[in-house]
């Protein structure tokens, strides 16, 4: 994987998939070595972030490395600066650039002038390290990814997109419920489906969050309305009405099904305090998995050597 982007979660095999579930587990159980040493990303940033953010920044110090943040303000990505020359300048001094965007455009258009590796730290077609995360704490709580159910309750949104694509590639049962018109771009479906024919997952559409919920091994939900579609915050208030993961929507799920969000939450909307802080919840185990699963994904892209 050295010197590869990561625009998408599809742009793994499921062997690479694996291998970095499986790197980011040692790592956690047994630290890291400083792979990285002397070496230093560059994080540009269009959209606000705590766990993204200071997840990259400490895995770099772990491996023996640096990163440098820079804002839209400094940067002014394809406004002040054509994407393109950015990239090409960028390429000069650091050993890898992360993204966190709008447009997964821009991505794509940094992926190609640069020479060194690219990741989608989130765009709005996209969240795949928060897939990585997600899949590394479902292996870390059931044992394995493959066969598990894992239910969807909410936006077909970037998050979305990335989990069910991921879950296609580990072999996973993903199902999402929405409302009509917020499900999964029809792109994603497809895709998701192609790689579930290979791996004997599975992808499912559904409307009703009961149908969902029931028998699954994780219960996962998200915020209503993202960065970027404040606007559209009533009109989306109405929409997901129903869509509430409570205490009643999680009993229909298997006994022991863990509960999931990748943050931050917005208690009273998608979600409610005594589910978040249920003996279910492994919101925060699954927080801090971003730090583990980004530090193997740096050092597979980055280092001559294995990380843990």
């Amino acid at each position: 994987m050295r010197g590869r982007d990561l625009l998408s979660i599809s742009d793994l095999t499921p062997e690479e998939l694996d291998y970095l579930i499986r790197s980011a587990l040692a790592m956690k159980r047994d630290g890291s070595r400083p792979v990285l040493e002397g070496q230093t990303i560059a994080m540009l940033f269009e959209k606000p972030s705590l766990r993204t953010r200071v997840s990259f920044e400490v895995g770099m110090k772990q491996l023996g490395g640096t990163a440098i943040y820079l804002s839209q303000a400094e940067v002014g990505l394809g406004q002040r600066e054509p994407v393109q020359d950015v990239a090409r300048v960028l390429s000069r001094y650091v050993a890898g650039i992360v993204v966190r965007t709008y447009a997964q455009q821009s991505l794509v258009d940094l992926a190609a002038a640069a020479d060194k590796p690219v990741v989608n730290a989130l765009s709005d077609d996209e969240h795949p390290c928060q897939a990585l995360a997600d899949l590394l704490t479902v292996r870390e709580k059931k044992g394995r990814v493959d066969g598990v159910r894992i239910a969807f309750i909410g936006d077909g949104n970037n998050v979305a997109a990335s989990l069910s694509l991921a879950c296609a590639l580990g072999g996973a049962e993903f199902v999402i419920a929405s409302p009509p018109g917020y499900g999964l771009p029809e792109a994603i479906v497809d895709a998701a489906r192609a790689s579930a024919r290979d791996s004997g997952g599975a992808i499912e559409q559904v409307v009703s969050p009961e149908d969902a919920v029931k028998g699954a091994d994780v219960v996962y939900t998200d915020v209503w309305t993202s960065m970027g579609q404040e606007a559209a915050w009533l009109e989306r208030q109405e929409a997901f009405q129903g869509y509430q993961v409570d205490e009643a929507l999680m009993k229909l799920a298997k006994p022991d099904a863990i509960f999931m969000h990748d943050l931050p939450a917005h208690r009273g909307e998608e979600t409610i305090d005594s589910v978040i802080e249920s003996p279910q919840s492994v919101v925060f185990d699954q927080a801090e998995n971003r730090l583990h699963a980004q530090k193997a994904l740096l050092a597979a892209l980055m280092a001559d050597e294995a990380a843990s």
